[in-house]
């Protein structure tokens, strides 16, 4: 080891362990290729070849970026590093989805106080394990060593997608027509959005209003620990919603992140449409009944927070409602009819929830 290397270690950056995990990864990595994927790790940048897109008549490329918020936070109690990966590729690859693009390829970023090379190896192989489900290449990232900002233990992910979309076929509220019909996908549980609530409100301190429940809380309601539960990852829809897109006159779709179901799904919306929404048509996972009961958290406040069951809706065609369900099946997502647009004489873009969860 060099002076400046001991100088490094001395002010608490590691470039062994740093190498360490770029070995660990490696075959991570290699697994979450695709064919217009050039080279490996180790370069500057990560190339793909764009000579794929020559098949469109008018290529429009997409972008999205996001993290996980404090979802993180469970994983770090949890000593449990290798699903996160799935939450982070989920939030990315699914609201890129929404415009009918196929996410090509993924770039990841993880700030940590401490490079731990067996953690940072399971965290990309959790983004790795869920680009191949989404079908995207994994195709670069950066793991940046931050003493004294974060503690050693910490740290945080973030990535950004690519993808591609033909313009003649690009999904949204230009499309959307009256009697179109909602078709709400199961979410698999609190994806990753909401986490500070539903900390505040189950880990939190019962001197600061929450429950003092701790993660390895059995919860009869979950049939499993509270973090299992918690850590439950998110779904991921990409495949499942471009083969809808690709089988069916579905119009527009929308990922149900931060804000819920009637704000997320207002932004796929055109100003002369509205929709209604009828919650008995499903009865969201138990982790949502768990944190409105405990923490006395009202049903507007639940459902401005958290996607209450459904993870990604489409808005799609009465005569295609069949085959969607059925396409949808078929990638094992369930999914049902929850609702309709119809014109709007006033408060138009705007969603509307009635009825109520059976059970609730």
């Amino acid at each position: 080891m060099s002076d400046a290397d001991n100088a490094y270690a001395a002010a608490g950056v590691s470039i062994e362990a740093a190498d360490r995990a770029i070995d660990l990864m490696k075959g991570w990595v290699e697994k979450a290729r695709r064919p217009e994927m050039i080279g490996g790790l180790g370069g500057f940048a990560g190339l793909f070849d764009a000579s794929a897109l020559t098949r469109y008549e008018r290529p429009l490329l997409a972008t999205s970026t996001d993290g996980v918020g404090t979802k993180v936070a469970i994983a770090q109690l949890m000593d449990v590093h290798d699903t996160i990966g799935f939450d982070l590729v989920g939030m990315v690859v699914d609201d890129l989805v929404v415009c009918g693009a196929e996410p090509l390829f993924m770039t990841d970023y993880i700030a940590c106080g401490r490079v731990v090379p067996e953690r940072i190896a399971a965290i990309v192989k959790g983004i790795a394990e869920a680009c191949v489900v989404a079908g995207c290449a994994l195709i670069g990232g950066e793991t940046a060593e931050h003493p004294g900002l974060l503690d050693p233990d910490d740290y945080d992910v973030a990535g950004a997608t690519t993808g591609v979309v033909e313009a003649s076929k690009l999904l949204g509220p230009g499309r959307v027509r009256p009697g179109d019909v909602v078709i709400a996908m199961e979410a698999s549980g609190l994806h990753s959005n909401g986490y500070s609530l539903v900390r505040h409100v189950l880990l939190g301190s019962t001197d600061a209003g929450g429950a003092g429940w701790t993660v390895d809380r059995h919860v009869d309601d979950f049939g499993r620990t509270l973090g299992e539960e918690l850590l439950e990852p998110t779904r991921i829809y990409a495949k499942a919603c471009l083969d809808l897109a690709a089988r069916t006159e579905t119009h527009a779709m929308s990922h149900v992140t931060g804000g819920g179901l009637a704000a997320n799904l207002e932004r796929v919306l055109p100003e002369e449409l509205s929709v209604v929404i009828d919650r008995s048509t499903w009865t969201p996972q138990p982790v949502f009944d768990v944190v409105r009961r405990v923490g006395g958290v009202s049903q507007a406040d639940l459902e401005a927070t958290l996607n209450c069951g459904v993870g990604m809706v489409a808005l799609t065609a009465p005569e295609s409602v069949d085959t969607a369900i059925s396409v949808l099946a078929g990638h094992g997502i369930h999914a049902w009819v929850a609702g309709e647009a119809h014109a709007a004489d006033t408060d138009g873009g705007r969603v509307l929830l009635e009825g109520q969860h059976p059970g609730w």
